[in-house]
């Protein structure tokens, strides 16, 4: 993952004592934080790495010195090359692979901005495939267990630990864990009511060595590089969701052709408001016109699009952003991964995403997708002098 926020926040403090728990009953834990939004957790990381069934590892970590973020500063060249993957595997066997970090935000605990997510839980071969992904991470010299970093703990702190979570466990017998655990979706996969889609699913992932390769190499931009063949394969309709759309001259030149002959392309972002990232927006705004005048269909969250009722935490966030990653290509084909179409995770950053083949599923995703941009969008186009319009039904 490469966000790991474990301080005060309930959402990283009950997976950190699920994974403890787990370690106690012999599960062998293998934990991989990219370091750069990980800050002020050296000794918990420690203390957890120090249980002998778990190892944690930071990915391509900074320097550790009292001004932590000096390092980013003296090294920015190496410092700005991140991992973003994101996948939780358990016995090889089940896996859920998306964009979703872990901290309360991203689960909507207790915060005012309803982070709209998606990821995919598969089980079968591909599984297999996401488990070698990892280790060829694990195993990259950019990997460094905690126990490099020379961090006292004082190990006994486990047993503290392990009460902390069995107080924390209690406190949320009616609350987050339980509600959790009685989730719609869980009772209805334990009762066979909801079943999962038999389909074809394949990972493609980037690996390591982009990091160390020279930034912006297309031949290390291993996903990108493949979404776009499949772009160009495309024969009716692209549907893109993403927070952040930087084309880029090369992205938007390949969407001109495919909407020169005939495939729909309609692509769904934040807006202004909704945006956690401004400046990515001002990158964004320089390619909707242009892309527009060649016939793409643009939607923009609307900051304001949340939930009648609360969720299912008890919470009613007053405003949305878009973090989901997804596409379809011709009803056929979905990507769910980590990848945002910007230069950032194309040539600076590692990424990974599964394809899945099937024509039931991607109809039905594109009809969920279609059927929300009412309710959650302004549909963005140009009126009759050129200018950009933003309506809502």
């Amino acid at each position: 993952a490469q966000y790991f926020i474990l301080k005060k926040d309930r959402a990283g403090a009950l997976f950190a004592g699920g994974l403890l728990t787990a370690a106690d009953r012999g599960v062998r834990v293998r934990l991989l934080i990219d370091d750069i939004f990980s800050p002020g957790v050296d000794e918990a990381f420690t203390l957890l790495s120090s249980h002998p069934n778990i190892d944690v590892r930071l990915f391509n970590p900074l320097p550790r010195q009292s001004l932590r973020y000096l390092g980013l500063l003296s090294d920015f060249k190496r410092a700005n090359r991140r991992m973003h993957n994101k996948s939780f595997t358990v016995d090889n066997g089940i896996s859920i692979v998306g964009g979703r970090n872990i901290g309360e935000e991203y689960f909507e605990i207790n915060q005012d901005v309803k982070f709209d997510d998606y990821e995919v839980l598969v089980i079968g071969s591909v599984v297999e495939d996401i488990s070698a992904g990892f280790d060829s991470f694990w195993n990259s010299e950019l990997s460094v267990p905690m126990e490099a970093f020379g961090v006292d703990v004082d190990h006994g702190k486990l047993d503290q630990w392990r009460a902390l979570i069995r107080n924390a466990m209690t406190a949320e017998s009616q609350g987050i864990y339980q509600t959790a655990l009685n989730s719609r979706f869980l009772q209805e996969l334990k009762s066979g009511e909801r079943k999962p889609t038999v389909a074809e699913a394949s990972l493609i992932t980037d690996l390591p060595d982009k990091l160390q390769a020279e930034m912006g190499s297309r031949e290390d931009a291993i996903l990108a590089v493949e979404l776009a063949r499949r772009f160009r394969a495309a024969t009716d309709e692209i549907i893109i969701v993403t927070p952040y759309y930087i084309p880029q001259a090369a992205g938007a030149d390949m969407l001109e052709e495919l909407l020169a002959r005939g495939v729909r392309v309609v692509i769904v972002t934040n807006s202004l408001a909704s945006t956690n990232h401004v400046p990515v927006h001002s990158g964004y705004a320089r390619y909707r016109k242009r892309l527009l005048q060649a016939g793409a269909e643009f939607y923009e969250v609307r900051v304001d699009a949340t939930p009648e009722q609360e969720n299912a935490w008890g919470h009613q966030p007053g405003t949305v952003t878009l973090h989901s990653k997804a596409t379809v290509i011709d009803r056929e084909t979905i990507f769910i991964g980590s990848l945002n179409f910007d230069p950032r995770s194309i040539f600076i950053n590692t990424e990974m995403g599964l394809f899945i083949e099937s024509g039931d599923a991607g109809k039905a995703f594109t009809e969920s997708i279609i059927t929300e941009l009412s309710r959650a969008t302004w549909r963005v186009d140009l009126d009759e002098k050129g200018r950009l319009r933003w309506t809502y039904d």
